[in-house]
């Protein structure tokens, strides 16, 4: 499972640097919306995930932390989520004011 894991980061990851690498701004913001995605799934998998393991620590039970899921990177992910999103749509209306006052998305400014 840790190879699926890898590979889907790698890809995530690689396609958001070839699309950073595009001359349009579209093209771009996707890219670091992807790369964006890589990182948060990297985050996502150093806080040890478990499948079925309960979610609850119970107070008489003798605690075994080796079982339970870090829960400081599950809420980095959620706040880079929210500002991934955030910056994304003020990107988006920054790039359609620039398509309306120059006519062109290209990030050199030349249009094609």
């Amino acid at each position: 499972m840790e190879i699926v894991y890898a590979l889907a980061i790698g890809i995530l990851a690689g396609s958001g640097v070839w699309l950073i690498l595009r001359p349009r701004t579209f093209q771009i913001i996707i890219g670091i919306t992807l790369l964006s995605y890589a990182v948060n799934l990297f985050i996502f998998g150093t806080g040890r995930l478990f499948v079925g393991a309960p979610p609850i620590i119970n107070k008489n039970a003798p605690v075994n932390t080796v079982l339970y899921a870090d829960p400081v990177p599950q809420s980095l992910v959620l706040t880079a989520i929210v500002i991934g999103f955030a910056m994304t749509a003020l990107i988006l209306v920054v790039v359609m004011a620039k398509r309306g006052l120059t006519g062109s998305d290209h990030v050199d400014g030349e249009g094609q």
